[in-house]
This record gives C-alpha cells, sequence and structure tokens, in this order.
C-alpha cells in the first residue's frame, strides 16, 4: 500500500480512544497557543486587506474569521484566520520526528483548519483535537523525511502543511479512505510558497501558510464530491517528494502510524524567528541578572554558528514596506529589544518601537561573529563590554519553549494567551477567559460553536 493509503486509511480508522492523554494535552495546548497568536495577529500588517476581500468575495456563511466576527465559507475563514495567527512568527513551531525533527510551522495552517471546519460541521471538542492530531502527525511525518532545508527554496508551510489541512478537514467532512486518498491527489495541485518571503521581509511570509489551509478544505471538500485526484501524490512519478525534496528518506514515514503522534514540539514564547530566540535567551539572563544602563554599553558581541551567521535573521535593518517582519526576522533587533526591554513581545514590533533610538544605539554597538562550533545547533553567546571595563556574559545551549528539552510551564502558556489578548485590544477578557476555560477542557466541549462565538470583539 502506497504512502497516501496508509496515511488516509490512518486518518479514517483513528478514533479519540487512540490518543493517549499526552497527545491530548498537547493538542490543547497549541489550541491555546494558536488562538492566543491569532487574537495578536488580528490587525498586523496585510490583514486588513486579505479581510476586505473575504468581505467582497462573500459566499456561505459557514464559519468565523475570529476576532473580526465575519461569517464566511470555511476555506475563507480557515485562510483568513491562520494569515492572522502566522502575523507575529509566534505560533507554535518544530516538527518532530522519529529521533529527529525539522524546521516548520504547523499549527498555523491545522488549528485554524480544525476550528473552521469544526464550526461548519457543528463538531464537538473531541472531534476537532482528534482531527489535529491526526493532521499535525502527517505534516510532521512528511517534514522529517523530506529533508527540508531553507536553502531548497520552497517554504514548507505551503507544502506539506497542505497535506496536513486536507486530513483535518477530510477527517471533519468524514471522508472515507478512497476520497482522502484523492483529497491528497488535489492538494498535491496547489502547493506552493516561495522562502522569499522571509529573505525579502515581506507581508508575504505569511501567505502560505494561510493557503495551505484554504487550499486543504479545497482540496477535501472536492473530492468528497467525487472528484479524482493523481494516483500517488507522494512517490509518484511527479509527486511531492520527487517535485520538492532533494535528500529525502521515506524509509520511516509510516513507523508507529496510529499508535504514536507528532506535533509541533516548541510553543514560542517570543515573538520572533526560532532562529532569534537562542540570542534573546542569552540576552535576558544579561538583563535579567545585571544592573546597568543602556548608554554605558560599549560593545555587544553576539556569537552564533555559522550556519545562524549566514542564515535571513542576520541581516541588517533596513526598514522597507514592513519593518515588524524584518525585525522578527532580526537577531540584532531581538537582542537589543531582550537587553533594553527584557521581553519579546507584540508590543515591542511597532515602527515606532523599532526606530526607538535606543534600540538603533545598540544595534550600532553590535557584531555577530561565527564563533560558535558548527556542530553546536542552536547554542548562543553574547559578551556585553560596558565602559567601565566590565564585561557581562550569558549563553544559551538551547532556547526555552521545546516541551521536553526546555518546556514553558502552563502558567507561562496561559500568560502568553491573556498578554497577547490584551495586546490585541480587541476580544474582551471577560470573553477571552471563557474561551481558555472550554480549551483546557476542549474534549468535553459539544459544539465547537460554543467556542468561536466567544472568540470575536
Amino acid at each position: 500500500m502506497d504512502i497516501s493509503r496508509q496515511f488516509a486509511a490512518n486518518v479514517v480508522q483513528t478514533s479519540f480512544k487512540s490518543l493517549d492523554e499526552l497527545t491530548i494535552s498537547r493538542a490543547r495546548w497549541r489550541v491555546l497557543d494558536a488562538i492566543g497568536c491569532l487574537i495578536s495577529g488580528a490587525n498586523a500588517a496585510g490583514c486588513k486587506a486579505m479581510l476586505t476581500l473575504v468581505k467582497q468575495w462573500g459566499g456561505a456563511a459557514e464559519s468565523t474569521v475570529l476576532v473580526h466576527g465575519v461569517k464566511a465559507p470555511a476555506h475563507h475563514a480557515a485562510m483568513m484566520n491562520s494569515l492572522m495567527t502566522r502575523s507575529f512568527d509566534f505560533e507554535p513551531v518544530d516538527a518532530e520526528g522519529e529521533n529527529k525533527s525539522s524546521p516548520a510551522h504547523i499549527s498555523g495552517t491545522t488549528v485554524p483548519t480544525a476550528l473552521a471546519m469544526a464550526e461548519q460541521r457543528a463538531a464537538s471538542g473531541l472531534d476537532l483535537i482528534t482531527a489535529l492530531v491526526l493532521g499535525d502527525d502527517i505534516v510532521c511525518r512528511l517534514g522529517v523525511a523530506s529533508g527540508f532545508d531553507f536553502d531548497l527554496g520552497w517554504d514548507n508551510t505551503g507544502t506539506i502543511n497542505g497535506f496536513g489541512a486536507t486530513a483535518v478537514a477530510g477527517k471533519l467532512l468524514g471522508l472515507d479512505e478512497k476520497q482522502l486518498h484523492n483529497a491528497f491527489g488535489i492538494v498535491l495541485n496547489q502547493l506552493a510558497g516561495t522562502m522569499d518571503g522571509v529573505m525579502d521581509k515581506s507581508m508575504a511570509f505569511k501567505l502560505p501558510i494561510a493557503l495551505s489551509a484554504r487550499n486543504g478544505i479545497f482540496a477535501a471538500e472536492l473530492a468528497g464530491q467525487g472528484f479524482a485526484g493523481v494516483k500517488d501524490p507522494f512517490l509518484g512519478t511527479n509527486g511531492f517528494f520527487k517535485l520538492y525534496c532533494r535528500n529525502h528518506n521515506t524509509q520511516d514515514i509510516v513507523k508507529n502510524l496510529g499508535k504514536k503522534f507528532y506535533a509541533d514540539a516548541i510553543i514560542k514564547p517570543y515573538s520572533a524567528c526560532r532562529m532569534t530566540h537562542s540570542s534573546i535567551d542569552s540576552a535576558l539572563k544579561i538583563a535579567r541578572g545585571n544592573d546597568y544602563k543602556v548608554t554605558d554599553i560599549k560593545e555587544i558581541e553576539v556569537l552564533v554558528t555559522p550556519g545562524t551567521f549566514k542564515g535571513f535573521c542576520s541581516q541588517p535593518l533596513f526598514f522597507g514596506e514592513t519593518p515588524q517582519v524584518e525585525a522578527a526576522f532580526s537577531i540584532p533587533y531581538t537582542v537589543a529589544c531582550a537587553l533594553l526591554r527584557k521581553e519579546v513581545k507584540p508590543d515591542y514590533f511597532t515602527e515606532e518601537a523599532i526606530r526607538d533610538p535606543e534600540i538603533q544605539s545598540l544595534i550600532g554597538k553590535m557584531r555577530l561573529l561565527p564563533e560558535i562550533p558548527a556542530d553546536k545547533g542552536q547554542m548562543t553567546e553574547i559578551n556585553v563590554k560596558m565602559k567601565d571595563g566590565r564585561v557581562l556574559t550569558a549563553s544559551t545551549d538551547f532556547p526555552k519553549g521545546h516541551y521536553v528539552k526546555s518546556p514553558l510551564t502552563a502558567d507561562e502558556i496561559k500568560a502568553k494567551y491573556r498578554n497577547n489578548v490584551a495586546y490585541s485590544k480587541t476580544v474582551s477578557n471577560k470573553k477571552a477567559e471563557k474561551a481558555l476555560e472550554i480549551i483546557l477542557k476542549l474534549e468535553e466541549l459539544k459544539d465547537v460553536r460554543e467556542l468561536t462565538g466567544l472568540l470575536v470583539k
């Protein structure tokens, strides 16, 4: 049986009863975290433009564009909600696999897809969790097997995420195995996404993750109408692995399928690219552990690996059309922010905050140096040299956020959600707290519309 048919069979046949408590608990936290990120990003750059189009397109009032309260076809609502979730690069990340991981942003597609489809179907929280877990698992298996690296040029939020969204939508639609296999073969025709959105620091960086949500629902609904897809969407002559991958290895892609469920492994503590987080952690250790004035700083050395030094987060700020995106993908800015403000959160990604003269002064005193050994992964070291001769030093081996290696506590995840709500100034605290209560017992929710009805201003 080919991979697509095995994936389809697993999605159709697996029920909530097959999920262990850790898998369920992690799914709840991802839903909470993604919703918080969606709320904080509701009015970020580019969101108004897409919302205008969604309103103009109209269509069946199936699902809610959260925060804004607009009703739209499920695929449009999921796309819009996904775009908002991605806005601050704050959503869960990192596809886990069998003894390895791969860079990925899965939940920004799959959670909005699950919410939109569960609302359309008046499904339960239990059904939402089951579909989400199964979709996330497929994306992780594909991501790890793909051998993805940024230099391939394509953005995996617009490729592997499409298959995950298809699985989520197909499960909630109740597709059978043949239909879901066809849906995978349909969505293959819609995969897209360039890393230039990130390289150019453009608001277009968040389009691939949103289009995957739309495309997955479209593929599942079309397959449900009897439309056939390609025969082998993954290992076919021109399937996913042939078209997009260079060093793929599918040997273990279905290992423990239906028994072990993979997902995003990291809930981010900072609203910036994960590549900046180790440097942020090091800077915060200095900022929170020492008494100093930033005006007394003479020089800042940020030691990183050669790979990080050459990466897209080491580029200087150039103040293009979207400064917030530039800052979110900037080690110099996020380190300066941590040293000055002792926090890195959405409040500090306005153009005014980025252009702050004290921030710009710190960036001007900063040097990135590729002096951490290449095999040290995400390790960083920061040396802050003071005018009085002191040197304030801190290092980080692995940044905070991984649910096993360096987890956020339950209280920290809830605090992040509340801070996102407070930043947005849209959804009321009363509604947000009620939504929080529901999400923490999501499998007990009878109708997801009770949750989505709260998440509007």
